[in-house]
């Protein structure tokens, strides 16, 4: 029994070690093989730059140059309206009217009173004048003329007076038509006719400028370094594009003329604004938009070709050739497109070699025969 165990347990022993044998003998003709075999041919260009305008993209959001609510500066009943909700109208146009009769007796009663001021101080001039002469001859006592003086001098102070009354009376009449204040685009009547309205009434209506019209949007701040970076003292007048919702661009460009002179410490970024030429009142007030903003001097930038970048799951990458001449996948972010090339915002910079042909045959890490090629910047 001894004897048959150490028999099996023999011929176990020698099958492991057949086994361990054959897979080292097989393993060892794989590497052979594979040392044998040449390494694949890619083409290598070195990443270039060019001078390029900048764009930066960002959300925008479009504002009227004037928002204005229309106000009673006076109470009344409101009697009229002049025009039609989405109307647009013109600065001092006649938008309401708030019941007169009050405020048009008041301006006749103030009238009045200066006419009749004024008739009377008329009447103290002459008195005055025969006094004064009176006086030389000391036909009047000095007293007599002092007084004959302070009525003078009464009677003028209550024509200013009444004057100022006058002058009150006739502005609040001009209050009873309610006028537009700037030209644009009246929104919705907040308060409808027939109302008593007072200063403290709220806005009756809103008017919207429309041409100009301003977009705001927030630039990040990394791309207002590299923005103010490029244009220098430049920094004035730049480019913009307006881009819909639906991807249609804007007719007109605009310019960005207003920068803030503080970082949002919430956000990181800067509010920049622009203006745009807005005469089919296409851009309205709140309207959210996309906005992409032009440096005025060209930036050098890397560039690498379209067919050197791929694309998976993760983004866009290219295969980098080492120190050691090997081929390594690097992840890159890019900044749009110039001519047939990437412009590139991360990941390699310029002197970089990437592949540009044979990228099917690369294996990460594994070694190539590399074959170098000048670069073709084509815009």
């Amino acid at each position: 029994m001894k004897k048959k165990i150490i028999i099996i347990l023999s011929i176990i022993i020698a099958a492991i070690a057949f086994r361990y044998v054959y897979s080292w003998y097989d393993q060892s003709k794989s590497t052979k093989a594979m040392k044998n075999q040449k390494a694949p041919e890619v083409t290598v260009q070195e990443v270039q730059e060019a001078s390029i305008i900048r764009s930066y993209e960002a959300p925008g959001r479009v504002t009227s140059k004037y928002r204005v609510n229309v106000m009673a500066r006076i109470e009344g009943y409101l009697q009229k309206s002049f025009f039609k909700e989405g109307d647009y109208v013109r600065a001092g146009q006649t938008l309401f009217e708030i019941e007169p009769a009050e405020y048009s007796n008041a301006s006749k009663v103030a009238k009045a009173d200066v006419a009749n001021l004024r008739a009377q101080l008329a009447y103290a001039e002459k008195q005055l004048a025969r006094a004064e002469e009176l006086v030389k001859k000391d036909y009047i006592a000095k007293a007599q003329y002092d007084n004959i003086l302070s009525q003078r001098d009464s009677l003028k102070a209550q024509l200013a007076s009444a004057q100022a009354r006058y002058s009150d009376s006739n502005r609040n009449l001009s209050y009873t038509m309610v006028k537009a204040p700037v030209n644009g685009q009246v929104g919705i009547i907040s308060v409808t006719l027939g109302n008593y309205v007072t200063p403290s009434s709220g806005a009756l209506t809103t008017i919207n400028s429309v041409d100009p019209i301003y977009i705001t949007f927030p630039l990040d701040s990394n791309d207002f370094t590299a923005l103010s970076n490029a244009d220098q003292a430049n920094n004035k007048n730049r480019k913009v594009e307006v881009y819909f919702s639906n991807g249609q661009k804007y007719a007109y460009d605009g310019v960005q003329d207003f920068q803030d002179n503080k970082i949002d410490q919430s956000t990181g970024t800067v509010t920049m604004r622009a203006t745009f030429k807005n005469p089919n009142n296409q851009l309205l007030h709140g309207e959210f938009v996309t906005v992409k903003l032009y440096s005025n001097n060209p930036v050098k930038t890397p560039i690498v070709p379209l067919t050197a970048v791929q694309e998976n799951q993760a983004g866009k990458y290219v295969y980098k050739i080492d120190e050691n001449d090997l081929p390594q996948l690097v992840y890159i972010k890019v900044d749009g497109q110039y001519g047939q090339n990437w412009i590139i915002k991360s990941g390699v910079k310029t002197g970089d070699r990437i592949v540009v042909d044979g990228l099917q045959k690369i294996t990460p890490n594994q070694p190539i025969t590399i074959k170098m090629q000048d670069a073709k910047t084509e815009k």
